[in-house]
């Protein structure tokens, strides 16, 4: 009799909870930092057309040589830095983890910070040790040092600025992390364009220094495309564990063809950003909330009996994140994308119904 899935499958991962994507179906959709605005409607015929003569029954260029091109460009990629793309930066934190996971390998990250930084060293059979933020959800510096001398981590994991709380950490305290780390330091600048800090220039400074971009928040989340940036020795073994056509046809062709569009991308991010002191005023004149300063294209707020909020939001068609219960700094905390105007304004008005109910 063939065993079942508790014999089979390892127990750690038999005790994880999996990422959940909640159904938006009918939703002001504001849960995942996604922007909000669609590509122009030139744009868009300029993609079918391309999307139309790409030879799907093919395999996608391997190398991804022609996106790589204009990924340098877009990105302002140091000339002797190599790149090495995945499918989302999921993939590539996958990758990471897979390359370095030796018997008794550590991750280290902060918390609370991005979940797939402990999800994915989990899968990978590494163990994660998370250094808890302070109180204003800035770096203690001396608790990360000091955990990198017990653990030795072989890799750092740091969101810049930090999800869920929306923050730059401070760069000198960055820095000392850099220099002390025994192993790999990635900086994961998803929100760069709405933040416009970055440690990019810094690539050729510290040889195990790697900064992970991602198109999604720029408003290709549907295409999946991840980058991971840095020195050839490191990018060389790493593309060893990329498995073979990651990167597939039509994400190539469309990446290429935007990207040739760059301020259409930060005329979006600008408005994203206008938007965003927006619902930071109106959420500070929110009786019992606490908004908290952002770099990024959302915002974590604190208020009392969050749950109940969240659920009167969702009633009302608003869908948001629940952070409540995941960390102990995040008590009574949701996060809000910044949305349209139009949705922004739907968000705030369902708040208002939400706490006076």
């Amino acid at each position: 009799m063939p065993k079942s899935p508790d014999e089979i499958i390892r127990e750690d991962i038999g005790a994880l909870n999996g990422y959940t994507v909640p159904d938006s179906t009918g939703m002001v959709k504001l849960d995942a930092m996604e922007n909000p605005y669609r590509l122009p409607g030139t744009l868009r015929a300029s993609i079918a057309r391309l999307v139309e003569q790409a030879a799907i029954n093919r395999y996608p260029d391997a190398a991804a040589a022609e996106l790589k091109v204009r990924l340098r460009d877009a990105l302002g990629v140091p000339r002797n830095m190599e790149l090495l793309l995945g499918n989302g930066s999921d993939e590539l934190i996958q990758t990471l983890t897979l390359a370095t996971a030796r018997p008794g390998a550590v991750v280290l990250g902060v918390e609370p910070s991005f979940v797939m930084f402990r999800l994915i060293a989990a899968f990978a059979g590494m163990r994660y040790v998370g250094v808890e933020l302070r109180e204003d959800f800035q770096l203690d510096a001396e608790r990360v040092l000091s955990a990198m001398v017990q653990h030795e981590p072989a890799l750092v994991f740091l969101a810049y600025p930090n999800n869920p709380s929306g923050n730059l950490f401070d760069e000198e305290l960055v820095i000392r992390i850099i220099e002390a780390a025994p192993g790999i330091v990635v900086l994961d600048e998803a929100y760069h364009a709405f933040a416009g800090k970055t440690f990019m220039h810094r690539l050729e400074r510290h040889s195990n220094l790697l900064v992970m971009r991602t198109v999604s928040k720029l408003g290709l989340a549907g295409i999946r495309l991840g980058v991971l940036i840095g020195p050839g020795e490191w990018l060389k073994q790493l593309e060893k564990v990329r498995l073979p056509y990651n990167v597939n046809t039509l994400t190539q062709v469309v990446a290429c063809e935007v990207l040739q569009h760059g301020k259409v991308l930060t005329d979006q991010a600008a408005a994203i950003k206008l938007e965003r002191g927006r619902l930071l005023r109106e959420l500070g004149r929110v009786p019992g909330v606490t908004a908290y300063s952002s770099d990024a294209n959302f915002v974590l707020f604190r208020i009392n009996h969050a749950e109940r909020v969240f659920d009167g939001l969702k009633k009302r068609g608003v869908l948001i994140r629940s952070l409540h219960g995941s960390h102990r700094l995040l008590e009574n905390c949701l996060r809000v994308t910044v949305g349209t105007p139009d949705e922004n304004t739907a968000f705030l008005a369902a708040l208002a119904h939400a706490v006076a109910a």
